[in-house]
């Protein structure tokens, strides 16, 4: 059938189709190896949990080993009562399950709960590490469970929109004076890090947990010290904290991988 400007309907260029974004996303963790990129869609969650009212650490122990619960207790250095326990799991049931239905048996449902320092993350990677499930998986687990590792501080941050609005290359600089220390004490086992990251998972609005980990509690605190000296904390962070400071009290030990 012809148109009035002489072309038939068949003439016509196709109508071209609408993309849809959602089919481009892709949520798997990027790594490079031998100067290809590499991914796995894995990732570790952590839940960091704080409780007052702890007059037998030995109670909370026995009830962990019994339930074998994967993570570990630390007593609180700033409350003589207080105790907190992370656990870890690749499936986020885990803490509506598991951990849910044991923290309502005694003797942590006879604790006082201290929400302000509830704590949800999961592991990520920047894109450069070359082995993924050591970054996600082993290495964080490994750290909470290392007995030569008994003092911890774990707190959360949030950056300020500023950082958002730099481009690329200045926030890996910034990222990278950041790091340095870290890796610093890393290198020579004053202290180290679990990063975990946090966006839509806490009720603050936080964008990432931090675990330091050492054998002392000095250089940990010291590790946050030079921290402050940093761009990325002098002007880019929103808030830090609250800080939890404790000790190892139990560590659960390695479950064998399926």
């Amino acid at each position: 059938m012809a148109r009035p400007n002489g072309l038939n309907i068949a003439d016509r260029a196709p109508a071209q189709e609408v993309s849809n974004p959602l089919e481009d996303i892709d949520v798997s963790e990027k790594g490079r190896k031998d100067g290809e990129v590499i991914a796995l869609d894995k990732r570790l969650y952590m839940q960091f949990m704080a409780f007052g009212g702890c007059t037998n650490v030995e109670r909370l122990i026995s009830a962990l080993e019994a339930a074998q619960v994967q993570g570990a207790l630390y007593t609180d250095i700033n409350d003589p009562q207080g105790v907190a326990l992370v656990t870890y799991s690749e499936d986020p049931d885990y803490f509506l399950g598991e951990m849910r239905n044991f923290f309502n048996l005694p003797p942590f449902n006879e604790l006082t709960p201290k929400p302000e320092y509830t704590m949800l993350g999961r592991t990520y990677a920047i894109g450069y590490e070359s082995d993924l499930h050591e970054t996600l998986i082993s290495r964080p687990r490994s750290r909470v469970i290392d007995p030569k590792l008994p003092w911890v501080i774990w707190y959360p941050l949030r950056r300020a929109g500023s950082f958002e609005q730099l481009s690329q290359q200045e926030q890996n600089v910034i990222l990278g004076e950041h790091g340095g220390i870290g890796r610093a004490f890393g290198r020579v086992g004053l202290g180290y890090d679990i990063r975990l990251a946090c966006h839509g998972l806490d009720k603050h609005d936080n964008d990432f947990v931090i675990a330091l980990l050492g054998p002392e509690l000095h250089p940990l605190s010291s590790i946050v010290q030079r921290m402050r000296k940093t761009k990325q904390t002098s002007l880019h962070l929103e808030r830090l904290g609250p800080f939890f400071v404790g000790k190892v009290a139990w560590q659960s030990t390695l479950k064998d991988e399926a």
